[in-house]
Order: C-alpha cells, then sequence, then structure tokens
C-alpha cells in the first residue's frame, strides 16, 4: 500500500467533489492519503478526510465574469503565502513519507513532487485541451493558447494523465488515457425523471438573467441568485447540494454556466443543457461549444428570450441525442489508477527514468 500526496485544487467544487470519489477508493484499498487543498475544496472534503490548508489561485468574477487583471493583483498580493506553503508542504512530504503524488490541477503538490522526485499522476478535464485533439470556434485560438499555457504551469510535467471527458477525442501524448467523468455516488445512483421545471443555476447573482426568465412560459428552479423564495415563475433557493441534485433530477432541462462537473452530471441524468459559458473562461466555452456540437443542447455566450424560447422548444431534439449518450460509472479510471500506483511502486528505478525523458 502506498503513502500517497493528493493536490486537490479549491477553485470551485468539481475538482473536490471527483476528489472524493477518488480518495474514498483509494482509503477502501488500503493507501494512506494525505489530503490538501484550499477554499471551497478545503470546505467540501474537510468533512470526509483530514485535510491540510496550502495556498491556492483565486480567479476574481465580477458579473458572472472572470476579471484578469484583477485575479493577477490577487494573486501577487498573496505570493509570500504561496512560498511559504510550498516550504511547509515540503516538510510535510517528508514527514508522511510521501511515495507518490496525484494532483488534480493543483500545482503546489505537483512542484513539490518534481523536487523530491516522486511520481506524478494528474487527474482532470483541463488537459483534454493539451493532450487530446479537440475543436473550438477559431475566435478563441488566443484564449486557447493561453489556457494552454496556464495548465502546463500548473502541472509542468506528470508520468500519467487520467483525462476525463464528456466527449470523444483522440489522445495524442503519450501517457494519457481517456475516461469518463467521475461522478459522485449520489449521482449515479439517481433516478432521473422529468417534472415541468427547468433548473437554472450561475456562479454569480445576474439580475437582468432572472429580469428576462420572467418573460418566458415555463417554470423555473433558481440557484446562486442570492435570494430565496418564490417570485413569479422562479422558485428562488439557497445553496445545498442535496436538494440542487433533487432539482437537478428532476428537471426537464437545465440552463446554466458550463462548469465541467455539472455539464456532466445533467448529462449522464440525460437533461438537455443551454450552456452559457462564463465569459473570458475557456474552459467553459470549450464545454459549452461541445454540448452543442454533440447535440445534447444549445451554447450562447449571451442569452435572450428567443434563445432560450428556441432551446426549450427544441428539447425533443436533444433528449433524442441524450438517449445514445454513454453512461458508465468510476470503475475504469480507479482500475487504472490502482494499476499505475502499483506499477510506479513495483518499478521506482523505471518512474525515475520516466521522469527524467
Amino acid at each position: 500500500m502506498a503513502n500517497i500526496l493528493y493536490g486537490v485544487n479549491g477553485e470551485g467544487s468539481g475538482h473536490s467533489t471527483r476528489a472524493k470519489e477518488v480518495i474514498s477508493h483509494l482509503q477502501d484499498k488500503g493507501h494512506t492519503v494525505h489530503v490538501v487543498s484550499f477554499d471551497r475544496g478545503l470546505q467540501n472534503l474537510a468533512g470526509s478526510f483530514e485535510v491540510t490548508e496550502i495556498y491556492g489561485l483565486r480567479i476574481a468574477y465580477v458579473n458572472n465574469q472572470v476579471r484578469y487583471k484583477r485575479t493577477l493583483a490577487k494573486n501577487l498580493m498573496t505570493a509570500p503565502r504561496a512560498a511559504k506553503s510550498f516550504r511547509r508542504l515540503m516538510g510535510l512530504v517528508d514527514e508522511w513519507q510521501i511515495e507518490l503524488v496525484i494532483t488534480d490541477f493543483e500545482p503546489l503538490s505537483c512542484q513539490v513532487a518534481h523536487r523530491k522526485r516522486l511520481p506524478v499522476i494528474s487527474i482532470d478535464n483541463q488537459h483534454c485541451l493539451t493532450n487530446t485533439d479537440v475543436s473550438y470556434p477559431r475566435q478563441y485560438k488566443r484564449d486557447a493558447a493561453a489556457v494552454k499555457l496556464v495548465t502546463h504551469l500548473m502541472t509542468p510535467r506528470a508520468d500519467a494523465y487520467l483525462v476525463i471527458s464528456f466527449f470523444s477525442a483522440q489522445v495524442r501524448r503519450s501517457g494519457t488515457f481517456l475516461f469518463p467523468p467521475v461522478l459522485r455516488k449520489e449521482v449515479l445512483q439517481t433516478q432521473p425523471h422529468d417534472n415541468e421545471h427547468a433548473l437554472v443555476y450561475v456562479t454569480s447573482p445576474s439580475a437582468d438573467l432572472a429580469k428576462l426568465l420572467k418573460t418566458i412560459r415555463c417554470s423555473f428552479v433558481a440557484y446562486g441568485f442570492g435570494r430565496e423564495g418564490q417570485e413569479g415563475n422562479i422558485l428562488f433557493k439557497k445553496p445545498s447540494l442535496a436538494n440542487f441534485l433533487q432539482d437537478l433530477a428532476g428537471c426537464k432541462a437545465v440552463i446554466a454556466n458550463a462548469g465541467f462537473s455539472l455539464v456532466s452530471e445533467a448529462l449522464y441524468l440525460g437533461k438537455p443543457y443551454l450552456a452559457v459559458p462564463v465569459k473570458n473562461q475557456f474552459e467553459q466555452i470549450l464545454n459549452a461549444y461541445y454540448v452543442g456540437k454533440m447535440g445534447y443542447g444549445s451554447y450562447w455566450e449571451e442569452l435572450n428570450k428567443e434563445r432560450i424560447e428556441s432551446f426549450l422548444f427544441n428539447l425533443p431534439l436533444y433528449q433524442e441525442k441524450l438517449r445514445l449518450y454513454p453512461r458508465h460509472d468510476n470503475s475504469a479510471l480507479l482500475d487504472k489508477l490502482e494499476s499505475l500506483i502499483d506499477e510506479h511502486l513495483s518499478s521506482p528505478a523505471r518512474a525515475a527514468a520516466f521522469r527524467q525523458k
């Protein structure tokens, strides 16, 4: 059995949601897993595991848009904390006698692994852009290049990349393995059904969207607007994982940003998706583009009444496509992960040689 350091990006809930499933599996197999994270990841995982807080990069959002200057300023101001956190983690790796590092888009754990010459396994969806052949609208070429650079900075090198995706893609980098999304066991155990409401989710309150929804002949259940209660055809709700999953399972469609986890869960449950990516966030643009390309829903950068009504009118077409959506549990990725751990621990010389390539 292995002593494993598991670094989890704390931005949003997606990384920690899938990490929880992977960490639980590793512990069930008898491995000792030391988890490090920050922000939302720390909050989400602390109730299930012992988690050590580390420094993490924060993205600044204003009016549902990524603000690059604010993001840069925020992280430059906290750079000394990053250096201190790195030094502390270096010491903890020795104290914990770590043999292998798993990173879910978390850079400090990856950098420490390289310094300590430990094998690294990456598990995320971000490397789909860098390690597989994907397409996207040409106007986003510069955005894609920037995100590729960030991805390389977050995970400069790994011995293996377990890349998750809700669409098929051709792998073009050695050591990369493509898998379906890692889903919460609660999602895997959920039986979907169709009520009359459409589920709406935003990452930051949008008064304009709330006003627009009130003009459409449809019932909406809405999260992320910072308020509660029934207002006309909209039922606003406060954040709740359990209630959100219940509303997701029972909705007839989803209107939301294009975060990977929500898209993956919605498609698994057979829910047509109107994707509105957070502005200036290419990962969401790529997700939204493929939702539309695969016929699972539609993709718009801006919403208006006509676009929402068109999406709702075409629900039968999207539902037909979603009947063919491949539905898998997490076993393929978890089996491959276990195989990689055995390989690196049983043949350390081979792993070291790989890292020197």
